[in-house]
């Protein structure tokens, strides 16, 4: 069965009431602002029952979590990998940024390789979700980021649940769906260094079959990483989404994450926007993705 015919049935263009129910009650009590998504925490290493509870109604409902605990300038990675794995995290995706852990420690970095990837320059990011440059069959369905440092100033998240967005473009016209469906609507070019290709030109869905038939999304809004199909569909559709990204809406929510703060979340769209570093404490986030979604 391919990646593109197994979604779950309120995800199937064709099963109207299926797709009608699921919305409602996605919907029903859907969090009004980012106060909703964080969950106080002690101990990150070991949750208590309840804390443990929290974080999956709020996963469960809006596809993550903001987490807050002490400690949050203790630089041991293990707090966040023990955190990850207590949501059933483990299968990290050593990409290239990662350090030789698999986890990635996200700050300014000049030398010759880190210069040229936005992730670790102080510049903005643009609305993204995590991996959608990997190959099919390694997507990254599973995302943390732990602070450690805040910046001094800027470095804020703009957060919205993926399903949501599938919602809000389905509700204008499913055509626009099933345009972003389509098995190459976005190809991400290759990745090429001198004669050296580092990845090859990856083509996919925006929306996909995720694990057990969940919805997943890949997607970036940077024009230069993306060649997306020329049909005048899939441009309206591209168009739509942009918009959605770019409204003042209730579903986008914007935290600036500080020290022992952070995310979990089935890669959920997210954006971040310039900082300034305090140059004798600089600006140190770790991330983990993982090749896992949340277990619910």
């Amino acid at each position: 069965m391919s990646l593109f015919n197994r979604l779950l049935p309120q995800y199937d263009l064709d099963n109207e009431s299926a797709y009608q129910q699921w919305r409602e009650q996605k919907l029903l009590d859907y969090p009004t602002g980012i106060e909703q998504l964080i969950v106080e925490i002690r101990d990150p290493a070991q949750l208590s029952p309840a804390e443990h509870e929290a974080m999956l109604q709020r996963l469960r409902k809006s596809n993550m979590v903001i987490f807050a605990g002490p400690g949050g300038d203790d630089p041991d990675k293990t707090i966040p990998r023990q955190l990850g794995a207590q949501f059933g995290l483990i299968s990290l995706d050593s990409n290239t940024g990662a350090d030789n852990d698999g986890i990635t420690s996200l700050e300014v970095k000049n030398d010759q390789w880190h210069k040229h990837y936005i992730p670790y320059t102080n510049r903005p990011i643009h609305w993204h979700t995590d991996g959608y440059y990997n190959e099919l069959s390694r997507q990254i369905y599973g995302l943390q980021l732990h602070c450690v440092r805040a910046a001094a100033e800027g470095g804020e998240n703009a957060l919205m649940d993926h399903e949501i967005a599938y919602i809000l473009i389905r509700d204008r016209d499913p055509a626009l769906i099933e345009a972003l469906m389509h098995e190459d609507v976005m190809i991400i070019p290759e990745n090429r260094v001198d004669e050296r290709v580092n990845r090859p030109d990856r083509s996919g869905p925006v929306f996909m079959a995720g694990a057990s038939g969940t919805l997943h999304m890949r997607y970036t809004a940077r024009k230069r990483n993306v060649i997306w199909r020329e049909d005048a569909l899939t441009q309206q559709a591209v168009s739509v989404l942009d918009e959605i990204l770019r409204a003042d809406s209730p579903f986008i929510y914007r935290a600036t994450l500080q020290s022992g703060q952070g995310l979990i979340s089935n890669n959920v769209l997210h954006d971040r926007s310039g900082f300034n570093d305090d140059s004798k404490a600089p600006r140190l986030l770790y991330r983990l993705r993982y090749f896992d979604r949340v277990a619910l």
